[in-house]
């Protein structure tokens, strides 16, 4: 059982930063998804990869799943780039 441990990004059709601040912990999925034959749905029995924990710090987190012994990746945060312009800039 492994978890990645990640800051949740801006969704691209936001504006706002609300709960960017977050970071997550969620399960690697173990085995694979198979179509259901009734419904043609795919889906598998791990019902671990449906578990999402949200925790305050990467260090909240990352105590967590040393608590429990969970094997973990930390993934960086990527840097945030602002593209300044005016709206002139769309005339040039």
């Amino acid at each position: 059982m492994t978890a990645r441990i990640y800051q949740i990004q801006k969704n691209a059709m936001q504006s706002g930063k609300a709960r960017t601040d977050k970071w997550m912990l969620d399960f690697a999925q173990t085995e694979p998804r198979k179509p259901d034959p009734l419904t043609g749905w795919t889906g598998s029995g791990d019902t671990q990869s449906q578990v999402k924990l949200t925790f305050p710090s990467k260090e909240a987190a990352i105590a967590y799943a040393d608590k429990y012994g969970i094997a973990y990746d930390v993934i960086p945060t990527p840097p945030k780039t602002l593209k300044i312009q005016a709206y002139a800039d769309n005339f040039r």
